[in-house]
């Protein structure tokens, strides 16, 4: 005979866990639509495109180069003025089905202001390709990098990498990687800075995205980050705006402490006044908030190495 208490709970369990913790479906899309939650989000896009020509026509040199096989397979480099730089990768968000590299190419101002030599990573969006197909063309573009960054002032041996929502969530894929496949060594990767992203792929496979990503339960498991966390020695900075939905901030929140439990280094940084796309402007300047924290990274990275 089963017991009404046991099944009590397991139907609270059930209900808790069938919104992604929220109350209603209208409520859960509504915490993962970044998009309905910032006014004049179009604003946004217009100036992130005006920045980014503006970032074309300062930065002295720019090359495009292709790091895999498919057309959205490519790299746009910003060298620094001075050899053997540190580099910083990015990888643009869009909930893995929007969005170019180029239309963010304002985030190397600060950075390369800074003496970054930064790379700017382009990958194919759904539904072309699947989130573990994203996560494998950005691990290969870390490994074109880290083999070929010499040729545009940077030094292989201080690669890091910043992602934004989606993209933050490819980067904490990245830690991941056995780097051992591909010919590098354990630490390719010198620290990781995640803003506003996404690591657990459940409660977004509940949302109104998952028809147009089509996240499986086989994919949830291997590919949420929050999942796969182990100890690791990669230092590991999460960001997110305190203008943030509860659910965008609870994602960065979780995956901190997760990481932090598994008696990893990890900081955060939770950005007053800033929501999930106006946070992106501390890249603007090499003073500018997320530069800094990428600066963090460096130093501490320097630190370690000759501890």
């Amino acid at each position: 005979m089963e017991n009404k208490n046991s099944i009590s709970k397991t139907s609270e369990f059930f209900v808790s866990n069938l919104y992604g913790g929220f109350a209603t479906q209208q409520e859960l899309d509504a915490e993962y639509d970044v998009e309905k939650a910032v006014p004049d989000f179009l604003e946004y896009i217009h100036y992130f495109t005006k920045s980014s020509e503006t970032a074309r026509g300062l930065l002295e040199s720019r090359t495009v180069v292709s790091y895999g096989e498919t057309l959205m397979e490519r790299l746009t480099v910003y060298p620094a003025k001075n050899p053997d730089a540190p580099v910083m990768l990015f990888v643009h968000g869009g909930y893995w089905r929007l969005g170019i590299g180029d239309e963010y190419d304002f985030v190397a101002l600060g950075p390369s202001q800074a003496g970054f030599t930064v790379v700017n990573i382009t990958y194919a969006l759904t539904p072309v390709v699947n989130i573990p197909e994203m996560v494998r063309q950005v691990r290969s573009a870390i490994a074109w990098t880290a083999k070929n960054i010499s040729n545009f002032n940077g030094n292989p041996d201080s690669i890091f990498v910043a992602g934004h929502s989606a993209g933050a969530h490819l980067s904490a894929m990245a830690i991941t990687t056995d780097w051992s496949a591909y010919g590098l060594p354990a630490d390719t990767i010198k620290g990781v800075l995640a803003v506003s992203g996404l690591y657990d792929l459940e409660p977004v496979s509940q949302t109104f995205v998952q028809p147009s990503v089509c996240i499986t339960a086989e994919q949830i498991l291997s590919s949420s980050p929050i999942l796969l966390i182990g100890q690791s020695n990669v230092p590991l900075t999460v960001v997110w705006g305190a203008l943030e939905t509860a659910a965008f901030q609870e994602q960065s929140y979780n995956y901190l402490k997760a990481w932090q439990h598994a008696g990893n280094q990890a900081d955060s940084l939770v950005v007053s006044n800033a929501n999930h796309f106006n946070i992106l402007k501390g890249f603007e300047t090499a003073d500018g908030f997320l530069t800094r924290e990428v600066l963090s990274l460096l130093e501490n990275s320097k630190s370690i190495s000759t501890f």
